[in-house]
């Protein structure tokens, strides 16, 4: 009888590795596969229709979100006080809002990256070719690019008095530190991305799309 008792206290203090987190299925065999890394050059890319289609999403996506939040940027800056237009709330709203319906219509064509930044990372992850890294960032600043003159050309005027919506640093804080602020809200942007996208925190903890996942971690920023 006190040999099967200290069989059994040897089976419960081996059952589980100490590398294994308890209460979490890191105690069984894996739900999840590891996708490969993506090659640093993808020829066979160039001849895939999916691929200039996930280009083109990429182009109306940056597209419409900056032609949208440009012209909310600029409808608080024009009007007499922030109680009379939409305020930054209002602002918030706009840019959570465009993120959230952008990447949910492309996150199954290209990924919803609509953020150099984001493709920037996937790619150092090995999440994304050399090739379509470089097809996206290009297509994103086209985007931008177009979506911006649209609205200059529609309100030269006002585009150009208003600085097209850009934001600025505020009085009392230096250029530093509003690079700074760029740099920690870029990476907590990307962070968030690699964590809703991540293989084996989907498959642990939920059992959301990814597409879904990640368009309400954007919308929340």
């Amino acid at each position: 009888m006190a040999e099967n008792k200290e069989e059994d206290v040897k089976l419960g203090a081996n059952k589980f590795r100490e590398t294994q987190p308890l209460g979490t299925s890191a105690q069984t065999d894996k739900d999840y596969k590891e996708p490969p890394p993506a090659p640093l050059f993808e020829p066979g890319e160039l001849s895939s229709w999916s691929f200039y289609r996930a280009g083109i999403a990429e182009f109306m996506a940056t597209f419409l979100f900056l032609y949208i939040t440009i012209l909310t940027v600029m409808g608080l800056k024009r009007s007499d006080s922030l109680c009379s237009s939409v305020g930054i709330q209002g602002i918030a709203w706009a840019f959570g809002g465009m993120i959230f319906a952008l990447v949910y219509c492309t996150a199954g064509i290209s990924g919803g990256h609509i953020n150099p930044a984001v493709t920037l990372g996937l790619f150092l992850a090995r999440k994304l070719s050399l090739t379509r890294s470089v097809f996206y960032i290009v297509m994103q600043c086209l985007g931008a690019i177009c979506g911006a003159g649209v609205v200059k050309g529609f309100m030269v005027g006002p585009y150009q008095r208003l600085g097209g919506g850009a934001n600025v640093v505020a009085p009392g804080y230096t250029i530093g530190s509003g690079l700074g602020a760029e740099i920690i809200g870029t990476f907590v942007l990307v962070y968030t991305v690699f964590s809703a996208t991540d293989a084996k925190r989907n498959a642990r903890d939920s059992h959301v799309p990814v597409s879904v996942s990640s368009c309400s971690f954007i919308a929340s920023l």
